[in-house]
């Protein structure tokens, strides 16, 4: 069984930096990549970044560009995603993810609960 959790969420203002992370555990293929979504108020959950877990290769919403960076340890059990010059709409939950897929969510397969990221003006 596969387990994710997420942390690093908290209230910030605009302009301020965090870094989430989410920590693995359980039999993960290989193959899979891992990838961080959100869902912000009255919105469906969005792609945000994805990383593969055999490379340094990463995607990224083209909104979110040049603001999110993925990364992940050596090791691919966790993933994290720095946010950069915070905005009030990056309000959202935070959810991260594993599968096969790469910006659609329904082809991930395992999921963490979400950490909440709320950015005040």
């Amino acid at each position: 069984q596969v387990q994710l959790v997420e942390s690093g969420g908290g209230l910030v203002q605009a302009g301020d930096s965090l870094r989430l992370s989410c920590a693995a555990s359980g039999r993960i293929f290989s193959s899979h990549v891992m990838g961080w979504f959100r869902q912000r108020p009255g919105k469906d959950r969005e792609f945000v970044a994805t990383i593969r877990r055999n490379s340094f290769s990463s995607f990224y919403a083209e909104s979110l560009k040049g603001r999110f960076t993925i990364s992940r340890d050596s090791a691919a059990k966790t993933v994290y995603l720095q946010m950069n010059n915070l905005k009030p709409e990056d309000t959202a939950v935070y959810y991260c993810a594993i599968g096969p897929g790469l910006t659609t969510a329904r082809d991930y397969i395992h999921w963490g609960q979400g950490t909440q990221v709320t950015v005040s003006s």
